[in-house]
């Protein structure tokens, strides 16, 4: 039943928020939600429960090891939400709901083990966001959002095919058609190799083009550059991970039936792909919103790579899941104040951002810094990890090239985040006089940073557990 309350009770807040009357009080749903669900997630993360293998939905070991870090991200968030909400003049009884839905609806997702009741979640997810993209109201919002709605609805149509194509192969295999993925798994062997690698590909494009990987990732700079901050660490380190999530249960499967050698491959070809795709655009991008899209892009090519590395290298991932949300969660937060101080996010009209907010750039760079792997945050030892990991595995030529692509993020990166912070202010540009840097703008992203500071330096035993117990169910020993 607990697992089912973590989907019910944002659904019941979406709705109470919905009907609530009053517009200045109705973003206290949001951390009011967000808190008992974060709870509950430790509490079944301290003490995890049964599950039943027939079950379709559970907090099994996987979702144990994802939902808390994305139920903690979006407790932070709600904070923020309730000052950010005030600056602004629109009005909010869809956005509160519609972000209380998306955490009902990647809940669903997260615990899915049916391949059906994945690909629905996963499509309710999609839906939900579109009214938090367009939240703003401008026309390149509505670009945006109709581009998020096209390419991700492509990419949802195919995971639909390769859903088909999983559950056909278990009938050529002479099984029943149970598409749980704990009767994929038993039937392993048996499961027909040809369907298993058609359904392997279009899943991987399916659900590669919801985390943004390349090259199906033309929608996220667009949808992260128009959206509220919030809005864009939601989907970064939440919305992602559902799709991320699904492809390791995939995965188990066509590990099961043999192919996982060619699973393996693709997700490292694809991985590396991203991660220099989305190094080269950081080199050239002139807007530090679509900065963070590109940066998102990169750290789901890593994703992608550490899980073709074996086990161990999924462990891997399952930290970088962790270190990556939090992360830029704290960077979108901090962008998203400098944004709304100077009514735009591109580098040619905006500067000198330390001397108008000081505590917001100072937390944008400390955030890049993060992001891009230096010590002693969160990202550093999960990605250090993975270079390890590969290593480790034999794969140095791709250690060789993701060092690369990492060199050439931090060059892109930093280059946006100096050129914001440093130099003399554009105070045409910059509307600073009605923002404040108030303490629900503040602390939420420094909440994030410190978070990601602590797990990089003191992961805690129970996170290492619920870790290793993903992998195990994920390969079961024989």
């Amino acid at each position: 039943m607990n697992a089912y309350l973590l989907i019910i009770i944002p659904l019941a807040g979406a709705v109470l928020a919905a009907l609530w009357p009053h517009k200045d009080t109705r973003p206290l749903f949001l951390p009011a939600v967000g808190l008992v669900h974060s709870l509950l997630c430790l509490a079944l993360l301290v003490k995890p429960t049964a599950v039943d293998p027939a079950a379709w939905l559970a907090f099994d070991p996987l979702a144990r090891a994802i939902l808390p870090g994305v139920s903690l991200l979006f407790l932070i968030c709600a904070c923020y939400a309730v000052s950010y909400l005030r600056l602004k003049e629109q009005d909010n009884r869809v956005f509160v709901p519609a972000l209380l839905l998306v955490l009902g609806l990647l809940s669903a997702g997260h615990q899915a083990r049916h391949l059906g009741i994945l690909w629905i979640a996963t499509e309710a997810v999609t839906l939900a966001c579109v009214p938090l993209i367009h939240f703003n109201g401008t026309p390149r919002s509505f670009e945006a959002t109709w581009k998020y709605l096209l390419v991700g609805g492509t990419g949802i149509a195919l995971s639909l095919l390769g859903s088909i194509c999983l559950g056909y192969a278990s009938l050529h295999g002479g099984g029943s058609g149970d598409i749980t993925f704990t009767a994929l798994l038993a039937q392993g062997p048996g499961l027909s190799r040809v369907w298993v690698l058609t359904a392997w590909v279009l899943l991987l494009v399916g659900y590669g083009t919801k985390m943004g990987l390349a090259p199906m990732h033309t929608w996220k700079p667009d949808a992260y550059g128009e959206s509220p901050g919030i809005v864009g660490a939601l989907l970064a380190g939440g919305v992602t991970s559902v799709a991320f999530m699904a492809l390791l249960r995939i995965k188990s499967v066509v590990h099961a039936a043999g192919a996982g050698a060619v699973a393996d491959r693709t997700l490292l070809a694809i991985g590396l792909f991203s991660a220099l795709i989305a190094a080269l655009f950081l080199l050239r991008t002139r807007d530090f919103k679509r900065m963070l899209a590109y940066s998102s892009v990169e750290h789901m090519g890593i994703l992608c790579i550490a899980s073709s590395l074996g086990p161990p290298g999924v462990w891997a991932a399952l930290f970088h899941v962790w270190s990556n949300g939090l992360t830029k969660g704290a960077l979108f937060l901090s962008a998203g104040n400098l944004q709304a101080a100077a009514n735009s996010s591109s580098i040619d009209e905006v500067r000198g951002m330390s001397k108008v907010l000081p505590r917001s750039s100072l937390l944008l760079v400390a955030g890049m810094f993060a992001i891009t792997a230096c010590p002693p945050f969160g990202p550093f030892f999960s990605e250090l990890l993975i270079v390890r990991t590969a290593l480790a595995a034999g794969q140095g030529w791709a250690v060789a090239l993701f060092l690369v692509c990492l060199l050439l993020a931090f060059f892109g990166l930093s280059r946006i985040v100096l050129s914001v912070v440093d130099g003399r202010p554009r105070r045409k540009k910059t509307n600073a006089a009605p923002f404040r840097e108030s303490a629900g703008l503040i602390l939420p992203p420094l909440l994030l940073l410190v978070a990601s500071l602590w797990l990089g330096l003191f992961t805690p035993d129970l996170l290492k557990g619920a870790w290793s117990a993903a992998v195990l169910q994920l390969f079961p020993t024989p």
